[in-house]
């Protein structure tokens, strides 16, 4: 019996036509999956690597006169010690209080918002009100920018309002002021955390806020202890997504902040623009990319450790349930 089924077997596989993966024309199905990625890559190293690569190497060179916009003949880092002087420390120094208390405020404001948006907020509206959120992107970000200029002018209607309410007693001095840049970053950024928190919370299923309801935990603990860990993700991409272009905006920085509002990205495009100084230019900008990654790592780090007492509890829970 054995016998002849081996023998019908190999008959089998004698008459068995030839495989889609040998057929003709199908050779590309041998290629490498990975190059399904190549586009991704060609766009990361044309539009990313390769331009931060040259900034770099132009931080390394100087000014070659008057008219002159960078030299690499001679490499040094004096640009560097040049950026980092107390001149421009000061605006590097600026611009970090404007991106992190900028970042927390938006995050402060964007947490209860999705997540009422999210789980609270009825099915029908959330349409309308995913829109409204997204309404500020369909306006050039300049011109926004420009409508808070008029709105916090000292005669503007907002001044006014508060006059005529006895909060101020004059005009509302807040123009070309670090806390106008603020203002203007909350604004303009704000959709940026929205959008990935709303994401974040929604895919927070309801039988697990149901069942931490049931285990005797009340609203604040199911939100610190299953909610807000499972919206994790979302919260480091939307801190990521307003932090890192925060830190390099300068049109916020100049049409609200003028002289005490400077930004390092204003900075920066004053030496490539104004100043033709590309050697200095690109040092900052390598100093500003530095700091950004410096913080990034360190707000990072600073979270773990803060949830590390958390994680601690649990693994000492669930070795006491074994």
């Amino acid at each position: 019996m054995t016998t002849q089924l081996e023998a019908i077997g190999a008959a089998a596989l004698q008459s068995e036509p030839p495989s889609a993966a040998s057929a003709p024309g199908r050779d590309w199905k041998r290629l490498p999956r990975a190059i399904l990625a190549f586009p991704a890559w060609a766009w990361l190293i044309a539009f990313f690597l390769a331009p931060v690569g040259m900034v770099i190497w132009f931080s390394f060179g100087y000014k070659p006169g008057m008219f002159g916009t960078h030299a690499n003949d001679v490499l040094s880092l004096d640009r560097y010690a040049e950026a980092l002087s107390p001149t421009f420390f000061a605006t590097f120094q600026n611009t970090l209080w404007v991106g992190v208390t900028g970042t927390l405020i938006i995050l402060a404001i964007s947490v209860p918002f999705a997540y009422w948006l999210a789980l609270k907020a009825p099915m029908r509206h959330r349409g309308i009100l995913l829109a409204m959120v997204m309404i500020p992107f369909w306006t050039n970000f300049l011109i926004r920018t420009i409508g808070w200029q008029i709105i916090l002018a000292p005669e503007g209607f907002f001044s006014q309002v508060l006059q005529t309410l006895g909060i101020t007693d004059g005009p509302l001095e807040i123009m070309f002021t670090r806390t106008a840049v603020l203002i203007g970053v909350v604004y303009n950024y704000l959709p940026l955390m929205v959008l990935p928190l709303f994401v974040a919370f929604d895919r927070v299923t309801l039988s697990l806020r149901e069942a931490s309801k049931d285990l005797g935990a009340g609203r604040w603990s199911t939100f610190l202890h299953i909610t807000l860990p499972l919206a994790k993700p979302g919260l480091i991409v939307g801190v990521l997504l307003v932090y890192i272009p925060l830190m390099g905006d300068y049109i916020t920085a100049t049409v609200l902040g003028g002289a005490k509002g400077n930004m390092a990205g204003q900075m920066v495009a004053n030496q490539f623009q104004t100043a033709q100084n590309w050697a200095l230019g690109s040092a900052m900008a390598v100093v500003l990319i530095l700091t950004i990654l410096g913080t990034a790592a360190l707000a990072g780090l600073i979270a773990w450790l803060g949830t590390w007492p958390m994680r601690a509890r649990r693994r000492l829970v669930l070795g006491v349930e074994k």
